[in-house]
């Protein structure tokens, strides 16, 4: 446990929240001005284990393919189709990593069995028909935001996108994450819990909703016998299922905000300024990430998981949780941290 000085009411909210119930497990770290300040494990989640975070796979998954930009092999406003050639759509590379490509919603509905057989996903996605001309109206791409940009990365680069994220990212920066776990790595996952028994349907929304139809197909993501199972810890969905440490998910921020180079800073630009068609309310889009009026970035998941960093006050957080439930305990952390600088 790693509790800097100055930064002790951090901690001390943070076991209130264990203390109170409304956290079973989780994980917290900050990295303030290059320095660990704050990293703390509490109830089922311990130092090594690793926590499903949904949505804040997302910028993990964008980054791997800007690689592939920043490093010539791509350009963001490519057609996908030039890469990918059975793409039928006109959606760009940008567009995708923005949300804006038309294509929320899995067009066929499938089994989370289907969730195994990446190429079945992605033939389904290619010959999709946008909801909206691309670049025209953002809409989280919930789940098939990791299988558009992970059949680019792979038909790009050659690698799917767990491993080129483990070899050219994790490893590199000392990040305990990955899509795809091993066995080994599946041993150390956290089971999840609902916070509520009614969570997995009031997260979806309306029935027939825009959300419930992105969160909602393939089958699965929210049913704690999928989730905790080796389905989807040994399988690559990459819009939702990074498994990692929150020190990881810091770390992992800290090294975006040090770095100079132009496809980061793009990425941090905000790309679409309006309401989400499946969040139902005003976002700032940039690539793979959310940009805040404060001058934060990053991405939260369903379920209360969370990274970002704050180049304005200098830190890089994440929060990993088991117990599914809302952002309250984020909020209430992030406030307190604030206090401290």
């Amino acid at each position: 446990m790693t509790v800097a000085r100055g930064f002790e009411p951090v901690e001390a909210a943070f076991e209130d929240l264990l203390s109170s119930g409304a956290e079973s497990g989780a994980g917290l770290a900050v990295i303030h001005d290059g320095r660990v300040v704050v990293d703390l494990v509490g109830g089922a989640v311990g130092r090594d284990t690793l926590v499903n975070t949904y949505s804040v796979s997302k910028p993990f998954a964008a980054y791997c393919l800007l690689l592939l930009v920043d490093r010539g092999r791509a350009d963001l406003d490519d057609p996908v189709r030039r890469h990918w050639p059975e793409f039928e759509s006109d959606a760009t590379l940008r567009q995708v990593l923005a949300h804006t490509a038309g294509l929320p919603v899995f067009p066929v509905t499938r089994t989370a069995e289907a969730l195994r057989d990446w190429d079945l996903l992605c033939t389904d996605l290619a010959t999709a028909t946008p909801m909206w001309t691309p670049g025209e109206v953002a809409a989280e791409h919930a789940l098939t935001y990791g299988h558009l940009v992970g059949e680019l990365v792979r038909r790009i680069d050659g690698r799917s996108l767990g491993g080129f994220l483990r070899q050219e990212v994790a490893e590199p920066w000392g990040l305990d994450l990955g899509f795809g776990l091993s066995p080994a790595d599946e041993a150390r996952c956290a089971d999840l819990v609902y916070g509520d028994p009614d969570w997995p349907v009031t997260i979806l929304g309306e029935p027939g909703s825009l959300k419930a139809r992105a969160l909602g197909n393939p089958l699965g993501c929210l049913d704690l016998a999928v989730l905790n199972g080796e389905l989807w810890r040994g399988t690559e969905v990459p819009a939702v299922n990074l498994h990692a440490t929150a020190l990881g998910v810091a770390k992992f921020y800290a090294e975006l905000m040090a770095s100079t180079t132009e496809v980061v800073a793009e990425a941090i630009r905000v790309q679409h300024d309006g309401v989400d068609q499946v969040l139902d309310r005003k976002v700032c889009w940039g690539l793979g990430v959310q940009v805040e009026d404060d001058g934060s970035w990053g991405m939260g998941g369903i379920g209360g998981n969370c990274g970002f960093a704050d180049p304005v006050r200098g830190y890089a957080f994440g929060y990993v949780t088991r117990h599914l439930a809302g952002f309250e305990r984020v909020d209430r952390l992030v406030d307190v941290l604030n206090d401290c600088l």
